[in-house]
C-alpha cells in the first residue's frame, strides 16, 4: 500500500497555502491524477495503490467525482496565491488509470481545464496496463484530450514478468501499441530491468521487443527493492537472489547502446526519446522543479517551494474531500540547503545539465576532478554547464555528493 509518508507540519483544514507564497505567472503549472486501483498488487511494487480487498469502503466508480472536489478545492487554494495558470502537462498515474472507465479519465480531465485551464499543446499522459488497451478505449481517450499513452511493458521474457508478479500477456503490449497508434497517441514503453533471474539476454530480448513496436519513448528502470513488498520478503527470505550492481549497470549500458543505435537519445537518466519533441515534458517539469498540484489518495504536491501530501487511504481521502476539508496531511518547506541539494540532485540527471555557476564555490572547483574521472562532459562543462556522461549516470548519486559536498 505504499511507502509511509513523510514527516512534516499538519496542514491547515482548508489547505491555504502561507500567507508570504505567491505563485509565479510565468512559470509552468502541472497536473498529477493519481488513480490508485489494480486489479493485483505487483510483488515489487511499494506504490499508494489498492486491489478491490483493500478499499474498506470507498469505490471505484464513485472515485472520479470525489477527485473533482479535491479539482475545486486546489482552484480556490491557489487563485489566493496568485493568477490561475493552465496546466502544461496532465499526467494520469496509479495504480493502474485504465481500470477506470475512459469516461471517468475524462471527466477528471475536463475538472482540470475548467478549473485551470490546458495549455494550448498540453501533454496528457495515461499509464496503462497493456491488458486494459483496446481500439475503443484508446479512440475514447483521445476523444477526450489525451495525447500520450505510457504503456507498462516492464519485460517480453514470462519468468521475469512473473517473479516481478506482473500478470499481463506479453503479447497485448503489441495490441495496446497499435491501439494507440490507431488512434493518433504517442507511445512510451516502460522497462525494468535486474530482476532477479533475469539474465543479459533477457533484458536484451526486452529491448528488441519494445524497439520493434517503434515507440516515440522509452522508459528503463533499474529494479530497486523496496522495504514492505512482497519481493523484499522473497529475497529475505532466501528464495530469490537481490539484484546485482555490476549486472544492472551492464544492462544498463546495454540499453544506451540499443536505444541510441535505433535513434533514441537519453534525455534523463532513465528516459529515452526519439527526439526532444517526444520527451517526457511532465517528468520534465519534476526535474526542473516547478510547480505540480497532485490529485488524489497519497499524491504529493509543489507550489512556491511548498511540498504537501494528502492522506494514503482512499476511504479516508474521499472521507475528507466530502467534508469540504483539505486531503493533505502534511507538509514542510525545505530550508536553502535542501532546496540546493535537491535542484542539483534532480537537475544534474536531465541531459541539459545545471548551469557550473549555480554551484557553491566547493562544487565549482569539483567539476576538474569530476571530468578527469570521466564522469562529466568536459566539452559541456567548458561551455558552462555540468552533463553526466554515461559512466556519470551510473554514478549519479556519488557525482552529487561531490558538486553539493
Amino acid at each position: 500500500m505504499g511507502a509511509a509518508l513523510p514527516l512534516g507540519d499538519p496542514a491547515p483544514v482548508d489547505g491555504r497555502l502561507p500567507d508570504d507564497i505567491r505563485t509565479d505567472p510565468a512559470s509552468d503549472f502541472s497536473v498529477y491524477l493519481h488513480v490508485p486501483f489494480c486489479r493485483v498488487r505487483c510483488g515489487y511494487c511499494d506504490f499508494n495503490t489498492y486491489t478491490s480487498s483493500e478499499l474498506q469502503g470507498a469505490r471505484q466508480d464513485e472515485y472520479a467525482d470525489v477527485l473533482l472536489g479535491e479539482v475545486t478545492l486546489a482552484r480556490d487554494v491557489l487563485a489566493a496565491a496568485g493568477p490561475l495558470r493552465p496546466a502544461t502537462t496532465v499526467f494520469f498515474g496509479g495504480g493502474t488509470p485504465t481500470l477506470l472507465p475512459p469516461g471517468d479519465l475524462g471527466r477528471m480531465l475536463a475538472g482540470v481545464r475548467d478549473a485551470f485551464g490546458l495549455a494550448p499543446d498540453a501533454e496528457i499522459t495515461v499509464e496503462a496496463n497493456p491488458d486494459t488497451v483496446t481500439d475503443a478505449v484508446a479512440a475514447d481517450l483521445a476523444a477526450y484530450g489525451v495525447t500520450r499513452l505510457s504503456i507498462g511493458m516492464q519485460s517480453s521474457v514470462p519468468h521475469v514478468l512473473a517473479v516481478l508478479d506482473r500478470t499481463h500477456d506479453p503479447r497485448n503490449v503489441a495490441t495496446a501499441v497499435a491501439a494507440a497508434r490507431g488512434a493518433g497517441l504517442d507511445v512510451s514503453v516502460d522497462l525494468i530491468y535486474g530482476t532477479p533471474g533475469e539474465s543479459i539476454n533477457d533484458w536484451r530480448d526486452s529491448l528488441k521487443t519494445a524497439l520493434a513496436l517503434e515507440p516515440d519513448h522509452v522508459s528503463a528502470y533499474a529494479l530497486i527493492i523496496e522495504e514492505g513488498t512482497q519481493l523484499a520478503r522473497r529475497i529475505r527470505r532466501g528464495e530469490l537472489a537481490a539484484p546485482d550492481d555490476d549486472l544492472q549497470a551492464d544492462m544498463y549500458e546495454l540499453a544506451d547502446d540499443l536505444l541510441g543505435a535505433a535513434g533514441f537519445e537519453w534525455y534523463e537518466v532513465s528516459n529515452w526519446a526519439r527526439d526532444e519533441e517526444h520527451r517526457s515534458r511532465h517528468n520534465l517539469a519534476y526535474w526542473r522543479g516547478t510547480d505540480w498540484w497532485g490529485f488524489g489518495p497519497g499524491a504529493h504536491s509543489h507550489v512556491g517551494g511548498l511540498r504537501f501530501w494528502n492522506v494514503k487511504h482512499p476511504s479516508a481521502y474521499a472521507q475528507r474531500v466530502r467534508s469540504g476539508a483539505s486531503p493533505a496531511a502534511g507538509r514542510e518547506r525545505p530550508d536553502a540547503a535542501a532546496r540546493r541539494l535537491e535542484d542539483v540532485l534532480l537537475r544534474s540527471r536531465i541531459r541539459e545539465g545545471i548551469p557550473v555557476s549555480e554551484l557553491v564555490a566547493e562544487g565549482r572547483h569539483a567539476v576538474a576532478a569530476l571530468i578527469a574521472d570521466g564522469l562529466i562532459e568536459g566539452p559541456s562543462a567548458v561551455r558552462g554547464r555540468v552533463v553526466l556522461t554515461r559512466r556519470g549516470r551510473l554514478l549519479a548519486d556519488a557525482v552529487v555528493r561531490q558538486l553539493v559536498p
